[in-house]
């Protein structure tokens, strides 16, 4: 690299906390060497293509106004319009949207999908605001970013903290502005506004094929397989369920409202009926609650983080005692704790294949948009296990032909196809 451009590269490292922007360079460091001579490409991985950072102020109900940072940052577009979610929680960064948007270019490259990488998000604590504060934060967010996104340029999606009434404001906001009702400008809108069947449970079925497919190739049998999870909302909760329908037992869940363990295995419909009451699965029946951090340490076959990036550090990842670990979340592993979980032979399925199921059916409702011709849910969910199991295959066989972790090899294809991409199109002018 040019000394140069390394001296200009803005730095979001620490020695402690190298935040989700270092996590994604030490990333594409590790995988350089395994690109051939598209490696002299590989810092344009390091460079978003854009980044907007827009104040969004709101008349709250008392008649205040309030202002709120939100971003959306487009990390690159060479395989195809930008894609994914948009996130309100208080503790959004630039930092942590760069390296989502740029995680998600990774995704969408390793399931084959025909999208680049994006994502945004509001810092706001969603919890303090009225559902009516919610939607005039949402539409005039969709206002302040409507310059740069588009169906064919950069297409939203539900996110932490988002869901499908929050994408029917959004389309609606920019249909407004466009004077033409635009069902494509967003994914995982309400079904009767162009949504797609099986898409709320999507991230979370995905999370299921691979955790099965990884089981087999560990010759682990699922019937009666101790099953763990962080995280007991959508993508969690629907990969409980799933689970525990081909008879593997949860043991152990965790999330913000309290840690829970059965060795037994936990009633999965009853947690699910009690979250929905409650918001969490503190206080649930038929379980002991045990300290947050001993939650590593359940001895489980399969680990399932499933509710914020940078869960497993190298402080706790020597207490894992799990035999795959299933990322249901973006970046939920650091580069240490991956070094730490390979030298003791843990599996890992990284998060860019497998919680990749949410994008891959909101490509299908983008198609499904596109030509106003909607598929059934058998067949949305059918074509997800072949994409999924497709790509869990060639992301396998890469990590056998190269002897690496299976994290390293899923960024060996998606960052070989993104950058022959770059390649192939040049630089302009």
């Amino acid at each position: 690299m040019p000394e140069q451009i390394t001296q200009n590269m803005p730095s979001y490292l620490d020695s402690e906390n190298p935040g989700p922007w270092g996590i994604f360079l030490e990333q594409v460091d590790r995988v350089a060497p395994y690109l051939g001579e598209l490696s002299q490409w590989s810092d344009t991985l390091k460079y978003p293509e854009r980044s907007l950072i827009v104040d969004v102020p709101v008349r709250l109900d008392d008649g205040t106004i309030a202002h709120f940072e939100g971003y959306r940052v487009q990390h690159s577009l060479n395989r195809g319009p930008g894609k994914g979610g948009v996130r309100f929680h208080q503790d959004v960064t630039l930092s942590e949207v760069m390296a989502l948007s740029a995680w998600m270019s990774v995704k969408t490259a390793v399931v084959g999908l025909p999208f680049g990488g994006a994502k945004g998000g509001i810092r706001i604590d969603p919890r303090k605001y009225s559902a009516g504060e919610i939607e005039r934060v949402t539409r005039r967010y969709t206002h302040e970013i409507s310059a740069i996104i588009g169906v064919n340029k950069d297409i939203p999606g539900p996110d932490v903290n988002t869901n499908a009434q929050t994408m029917a404001w959004m389309m609606d906001t920019y249909s407004m502005c466009a004077g033409a009702t635009q069902p494509g400008i967003v994914t995982g809108k309400p079904i009767p506004l162009g949504g797609s069947l099986g898409r709320v449970e999507a991230t979370g079925r995905g999370v299921f094929i691979v955790g099965v497919a990884a089981a087999k190739d560990a010759g682990i049998d699922l019937t009666g397989a101790r099953i763990s999870i962080q995280g007991f909302g959508n993508v969690g909760g629907t990969a409980a369920r799933l689970f525990n329908e081909i008879g593997s037992k949860v043991v152990a869940v965790q999330d913000h409202t309290g840690t829970l363990y059965n060795p037994n295995g936990l009633d999965v419909e009853a947690l699910l009926a009690h979250v929905k009451a409650t918001g969490g699965v503190g206080g649930a029946a038929n379980a002991t609650a045990i300290a947050a951090d001993e939650f590593w340490a359940v001895e489980t076959d399969i680990l399932i983080p499933a509710a914020l990036e940078g869960q497993i550090t190298k402080r706790n990842a020597d207490k894992i005692r799990a035999r795959i670990i299933v990322e249901g979340a973006n970046g939920p592993t650091t580069p240490e704790a991956d070094d730490i979980l390979n030298s003791r032979g843990v599996i890992v399925v990284p998060d860019v294949l497998a919680n990749a199921g949410g994008v891959t059916v909101s490509y299908f409702e983008w198609v499904q948009n596109a030509s106003s011709f909607y598929w059934s849910v058998e067949e949305i969910n059918q074509r997800l296990e072949t994409i999924m199991l497709n790509a869990y295959s060639c992301m396998s066989s890469t990590a056998a032909e190269h002897n690496v972790s299976l994290r390293t090899a899923a960024f060996i294809t998606a960052c070989t196809r993104i950058l022959e991409a770059r390649q192939l199109r040049g630089l302009y002018p």
